[in-house]
């Protein structure tokens, strides 16, 4: 029943992982990545719609994305949601096609980026330490119900401790990546 529990929390903590490195993508590094467009949403038709619903996003350069929308009447709304986004770049349109030249990072953006990936880290650490303390609550209240011993318990928490750390290693190494890239000059 303990290996069942820990299992779950181990497959959970991954996709926490998972999501901290999906999140890592969508911070700008000086160089293109279509991943980047990945959280701006696009006022269409009163609807707040994910870019990548509505347009085709490509990287052909290594300074440069395009976004070539699907419906040529949403261009105007697909500048403003990147103009508006904490990005910083500067969209330029010819009516069939959006070009984002990807600008070389100053110093203090790049401060402002190591503490957003910092930010991102640490939720992604406080995720894996609250699936941790759920986890644990499943397993007192099987001891409680008498399903497992104590000696179980505590083995079981010992092993839910040594998951625990290898997941947070993962976010740290995935942290120090980020933030060597962002800082490359």
């Amino acid at each position: 029943m303990e290996k069942e529990l820990l299992a779950d929390a181990k497959h959970r903590m991954a996709k926490a992982v998972d999501a901290t490195r999906t999140e890592f993508n969508t911070v700008r590094s000086g160089r293109a990545s279509t991943a980047l467009l990945d959280r701006v949403t696009v006022d269409y038709y009163g609807t707040r719609t994910p870019l990548q619903q509505l347009a085709n996003v490509a990287a052909p350069e290594a300074r440069l994305l395009t976004v070539t929308p699907y419906d040529k009447t949403a261009m105007k709304s697909i500048e403003k949601a990147i103009r508006e986004s904490d990005l910083g770049l500067n969209p330029a349109s010819d009516g069939q096609l959006i070009r984002l030249p990807v600008p070389h990072l100053t110093e203090e953006r790049r401060r402002e980026l190591v503490k957003l990936v910092h930010r991102l880290a640490e939720d992604g650490r406080v995720a894996v330490r609250n699936i941790r303390r759920d986890a644990m609550k499943d397993l007192r209240e099987l001891v409680k119900e008498g399903l497992v011993g104590e000696d179980s318990e505590h083995r079981a928490e010992d092993e839910l401790q040594k998951i625990t750390d290898a997941h947070v290693k993962q976010i740290d190494e995935l942290l120090k990546h980020k933030e060597d890239e962002i800082l490359e000059v």
